[in-house]
């Protein structure tokens, strides 16, 4: 007879090792390990330019590539119009958008027409000027940023400025001292600022110039409406700060101008505030 098959072996099942128990994540750190939101840009819908904007920001964009020169002169009113190809409408309000703005100069007779504008620093003081008369800005921020302003410019100035801008400020001073001894000081009040317009040219720098004039003028107009007291020692003062700028001592210049113009400020407060209707200093 036959012998039976031998049995297969029985494999010997091995047994595997429990994982370990993982410790649970702190709510904190399984919101930090969480994949942060997608930000979503909050736009809104394009509102279409009126016409006379985009043609205020062609002009400014021809004047800013050099095509457009302070000076030049644009073409007549009904040659924009075409060109555009716009409305003559559309043009005068562009015109007048950018004349308010100081960036063209309107002029009106036969050899009139839009011209191209010259930096000037009476835009600033208008823009600044009216937001004053708005109570946007108090007559103390006006008066600090001359002060911080006319430093500036007396530091740059000691570094930079030539022998002929010293004699310029030095005429000027003469000029002041001259209209002092013949009492004309109504004419020395509407010349007193051309002392800082001088200085800050020996700054050979255009926006320390027109930031000094523009607040200088401001603070002007503030003196006129103060009725002031006329100040003897005014030329004294500008005289020492003139010396201290011809031996390049900046940090004595600073410190005699910044004297007399916190002097000068704390005056105009005080007279603005004697002068404020009750209820209102």
């Amino acid at each position: 007879m036959p012998q039976p098959a031998p049995a297969a072996p029985r494999k010997r099942r091995t047994r595997r090792a429990a994982a370990p128990a993982q410790a649970p994540v702190p709510a904190d750190a399984a919101a930090a390990a969480a994949p942060a939101p997608a930000r979503t840009p909050n736009f809104g819908p394009i509102q279409q330019k009126r016409m006379f904007e985009q043609v205020c920001d062609q002009i400014r964009r021809e004047v800013a590539a050099g095509t457009l020169q302070p000076g030049d002169r644009l073409p007549a009113e009904r040659d924009l119009a075409e060109q555009f190809g716009v409305s003559r409408a559309a043009v005068r309000e562009a015109l007048r958008s950018l004349e308010m703005a100081g960036f063209v100069h309107c002029q009106q007779g036969v050899s009139g027409g839009s011209f191209i504008r010259q930096s000037d620093s009476g835009v600033v003081t208008q823009a600044v000027r009216d937001m004053v008369l708005l109570g946007q800005i108090p007559t103390r921020s006006i008066t600090e940023a001359r002060i911080l302003v006319t430093e500036v410019a007396i530091r740059v100035a000691c570094e930079r400025a030539t022998e002929a801008d010293f004699e310029a400020i030095e005429r000027d001073i003469d000029r002041s001292e001259q209209l002092t001894r013949e009492g004309n000081f109504s004419r020395r009040t509407t010349y007193i600022t051309e002392f800082y317009r001088v200085l800050a040219r020996a700054t050979h720098n255009e926006i320390i110039v027109m930031l000094v004039e523009s607040l200088s003028e401001i603070v002007r107009s503030y003196l006129a409406q103060v009725d002031p007291v006329p100040r003897v020692n005014v030329v004294d003062v500008r005289r020492r700060i003139l010396k201290h700028m011809r031996a390049r001592d900046a940090a004595q210049a600073v410190a005699e101008m910044t004297r007399h113009l916190r002097s000068l400020s704390e005056y105009i407060e005080d007279q603005q505030q004697h002068r404020a209707p009750a209820g209102q200093a």
